[in-house]
Parts: C-alpha cells; sequence; structure tokens
C-alpha cells in the first residue's frame, strides 16, 4: 500500500480543505493521504465521510503529536 504525506500546516487556511481534497483524488484505491496538520482534522472527517465516496472512513487515524501537531490518515477505497 502505498502513502503520500501532505504538510498542510503553511498554507492558509482557505487553501486546506482543497488542496488535500486535489492530492487525495490523485491517489490510486488502496492508497492513503497522510496529512500533519495544525488542529484536530474532525471537521476534514466529517467532510470527507459525507461528500467523498471513496474515503474508506472505517480506516482514518488520526494522532496528536504535540499541541499543534496532528498527523491523520485518509485511506482510499
Amino acid at each position: 500500500m502505498s502513502e503520500s504525506t501532505l504538510d498542510v500546516r503553511e498554507l492558509a487556511p482557505t487553501e486546506r480543505h482543497p488542496t488535500i481534497h486535489e492530492a487525495f483524488e490523485e491517489l490510486d484505491a488502496g492508497e492513503t493521504l497522510t496529512i500533519r496538520n495544525d488542529h484536530d482534522p474532525k471537521p476534514l472527517f466529517y467532510e470527507f465521510s459525507a461528500e467523498v465516496e471513496a474515503f474508506d472512513a472505517e480506516g482514518y487515524e488520526v494522532e496528536q503529536r504535540g499541541p499543534q501537531e496532528f498527523v491523520a490518515r485518509l485511506p482510499k477505497k
């Protein structure tokens, strides 16, 4: 299984979700997009669950590595 990593901490908030969606769309089935963020990406999880049919919500993982560092894995079906 292949994994792509995207650090969105330096992007403007308005650019983050579109950039993540674009990177996720480029993945093949069975691959995972890992994002590094400065807050818990729970809203992104809900957005992907509702809008992205290829998102594997059951395989989603998020880990807090510091006060402003979260790593989330978004697998694609």
